[in-house]
């Protein structure tokens, strides 16, 4: 039995996703504990939570008091078992690694209420696998949000082989609260959107190899025929050429050839350039 109504939240993981999920839900006026292995890291959600919100302040969109509101419903903590306890929903945003997941999933179907849900935002990995950690698989579910998160409309979610029409109802009314729009997919190797921009980006960068176009007339081509926000090599840098790598690796053993990685792509990573993150990608950034 799932919580007719989800109230308390927390939110594993203080890194770009898991802070800008906290500021959502606490937006949205729910109680929000964001849980991190590290003080340090808490620290620096924090920041990029006040500075979210300061731009938000700038845009006139927000005064001081609503912000003092929003960051007073956000509590920080490394103790995992004070951060779940009690809670309706966790959502776990921790690094894309399967073992690890399980392993906190498994922890968390210690310690959390029976009727809590827990959701990944995993972009990549079956859902099926991580609640076979549990033994609540019913109540397992694949919350996959976007970057930024107090931007972006769309939350995907995943339902395993066993995850129950209420815990995807549950979800989907728990989207709309947050002020979010909701798509339902099936447990599929890369779900609706990573299977999308990752078909995309790897096909934009074999272009760039071939030299079929410069990388700006790719991007400028996607963006204005296409009518993307971004192009898919800028896209790429934004979210981490490792990143990129780490799922195309992971597409092409489910899909084969047509997710391979190019050799510009394995390249750069080899280097050590993975984007934004590192000042160069496929772009060079400055400091600006």
């Amino acid at each position: 039995m799932v919580a007719n109504e989800i109230s308390k939240i927390a939110v594993l993981g203080s890194g770009t996703m898991g802070n800008g999920i906290a500021q959502v839900c606490a937006t949205n006026g729910l109680d929000v504990r964001m849980q991190d292995v590290e003080t340090s890291f808490l620290e620096r959600g924090e920041a990029a939570i006040h500075k979210s919100l300061g731009r938000l302040v700038k845009a006139g969109k927000l005064d001081d008091g609503q912000v003092e509101q929003i960051t007073g419903r956000i509590t920080v903590t490394t103790d995992r078992d004070a951060a779940v306890d009690g809670v309706d929903l966790v959502i776990e945003a921790i690094p894309e690694d399967l073992d690890l997941k399980q392993e906190v999933f498994a922890d968390l179907d210690e310690k959390t209420p029976e009727h809590a849900i827990l959701a990944s935002n995993t972009s990549n990995f079956s859902i099926t696998a991580i609640a076979s950690a549990t033994k609540r698989p019913d109540r397992v579910i694949g919350m996959h949000w976007f970057n930024p998160a107090p931007v972006m409309k769309l939350i995907e979610i995943v339902r395993g082989v066993d995850t129950s029409d209420d815990t995807v109802s549950a979800i989907e009314r728990a989207s709309e609260q947050l002020g979010k729009e909701s798509v339902v997919c099936k447990d599929a190797q890369g779900f609706i959107t990573t299977r999308a921009v990752i078909a995309l980006t790897c096909e934009a960068l074999r272009m760039l190899e071939e030299g079929v176009a410069s990388k700006e007339d790719i991007d400028k081509a996607i963006r204005l025929g296409l009518n993307h926000p971004m192009g898919p090599l800028e896209l790429g840098d934004l979210t981490g050429l490792d990143t990129t790598l780490h799922v195309a690796d992971a597409m092409s053993e489910t899909y084969g050839e047509r997710f391979l990685p190019s050799n510009t792509l394995r390249n750069l990573v080899r280097a050590g350039h993975y984007g934004r993150k590192t000042g160069r990608g496929v772009y060079d950034y400055d400091d600006s």
